[in-house]
């Protein structure tokens, strides 16, 4: 059996090009496209939330005092 020839995948590719139709895929394409390009900034504006909070927390000294306990 092995993995599909190129002609397998354009053969499913017409087939799913009958089925929806160019402009359904075309927007469907667009929708992925744009949740991906969400996704980066999210998570690009999460490692700067994260980076800015660690900076502020190692700026902060806690002083204390150790003491046994009796």
């Amino acid at each position: 059996m092995g993995s599909f020839s190129i002609w397998h995948w354009l053969i499913v590719l017409v087939i799913i090009m009958l089925i929806f139709g160019t402009k359904k895929l075309r927007n469907i394409g667009s929708d992925l496209g744009g949740a991906v390009r969400g996704f980066k900034e999210g998570v690009r504006e999460g490692t700067e939330k994260a980076a800015s909070e660690s900076q502020s927390a190692s700026s902060k000294t806690i002083d204390v005092e150790a003491r046994e306990k009796s």
